[in-house]
C-alpha cells in the first residue's frame, strides 16, 4: 500500500519545535450532548466541521489559513484521528480539534440549530454492496439536519469522485440548498483538498465538487422538502475491473 507522500503534495505546514506543539484531540462527550464550541476554543467565532475528516489533510490546510476561525473534525478510524491529530499539534494550531466519533451522529444530535458557518463533506463512502446503502452518509435526514445546524446564508461543501453519489447529491440537495458546483479544482488547493480527492484524480477519476448555500426557509417548510427526498438506494456503479476482482474472490467484501 502506498503512503500518502508517495504521491501527495507535501502536507500543509510546518512542524514546530517541540515546545510549540498544542492539544488538539477532543471529546464528544455523552450522546445527544450538543457541542460546546465556546468551552473548547475559550471564545465565539466561525465554525467549521468536517464530517469524516480522515488524516485532516484539508481541516489543517484551512486552520492555517483561516486562524479566525475554529475548526471541528469528526472521524471513525482510530488511525486517522491519531494521524490528523499529531498533524495539527505539531503546528501548533489552536483553532483545530479532531474528535472521534460518528459523524453522522454528531450531525443529527450534537449540531444546535444556527450553530455552524460550513459543513464539509468530502468523499463520503458510496457502499457498493446493497445490504449496507443504510449507512451512506448523506440522507435526507442528514441533510435537513445540516440544514438546521447551519446558519442563514451558511456553506454546504460536498465533494465526491463516484458519480452516481453525484448524481444523488445533486437531486437531493437543492430542496434545500443553492447548489453550485466548480468547473475546476479548489482555488486553495488546486492540487486536491483531500488524500482522496488526490489520489482519484492521480488515476484519471473525475471529481464533483459542489458548495451549496443555505435557503432561507421556514423550518416546517425545510422538514417538509426533506422528508419528500429519496433515500440513497441508488446503484454506485462498482467500476468493471472491482466487480471482476469480487467475484474472482466469490463476492466477498470490497
Amino acid at each position: 500500500m502506498r503512503r500518502d507522500h508517495e504521491f501527495a503534495p507535501p502536507y500543509p505546514g510546518e512542524v514546530l519545535a517541540r515546545e510549540l506543539w498544542t492539544r488538539t484531540r477532543v471529546g464528544l462527550g455523552e450522546r445527544g450532548t450538543p457541542f460546546d464550541w465556546h468551552a473548547v476554543f475559550g471564545r465565539d467565532a466561525r465554525r467549521v466541521v468536517d464530517l469524516g475528516c480522515g488524516n485532516g489533510r484539508w481541516l489543517i490546510h484551512s486552520a492555517l489559513a483561516r486562524r479566525d476561525v475554529d475548526h471541528v473534525g469528526i472521524e471513525l478510524v482510530p488511525p486517522a484521528v491519531k494521524m490528523a491529530s499529531l498533524r495539527a499539534g505539531q503546528r501548533g494550531l489552536t483553532n483545530l480539534k479532531i474528535a472521534w466519533g460518528d459523524a453522522t451522529e454528531f450531525i443529527l444530535e450534537r449540531a444546535a440549530a444556527e450553530s455552524l458557518d460550513e459543513v464539509h463533506l468530502y468523499h463520503p463512502q458510496p457502499y457498493y454492496d446493497p445490504t449496507k446503502r443504510a449507512r451512506r452518509q448523506l440522507t435526507p435526514a442528514v441533510l435537513l439536519a445540516i440544514w438546521r445546524a447551519l446558519r442563514p446564508g451558511g456553506l454546504f461543501v460536498f465533494q465526491t469522485d463516484n458519480a452516481a453519489f453525484a448524481r444523488y447529491a445533486r437531486k437531493i440537495a437543492p430542496a434545500l440548498f443553492e447548489w453550485r458546483e466548480l468547473a475546476t479544482p479548489w482555488p486553495d488547493a488546486p492540487k486536491g483538498r483531500t488524500l482522496r480527492e488526490i489520489e482519484a484524480r492521480s488515476r484519471g477519476l473525475a471529481i464533483v465538487r459542489a458548495e451549496a448555500t443555505k435557503l432561507a426557509l421556514e423550518p416546517l417548510e425545510a422538514e417538509r422538502r426533506a422528508s419528500s427526498q429519496p433515500e440513497p438506494d441508488f446503484d454506485a456503479d462498482r467500476p468493471a475491473f472491482a466487480r471482476r476482482k469480487s467475484a474472482r474472490r466469490g463476492g466477498r467484501g470490497r
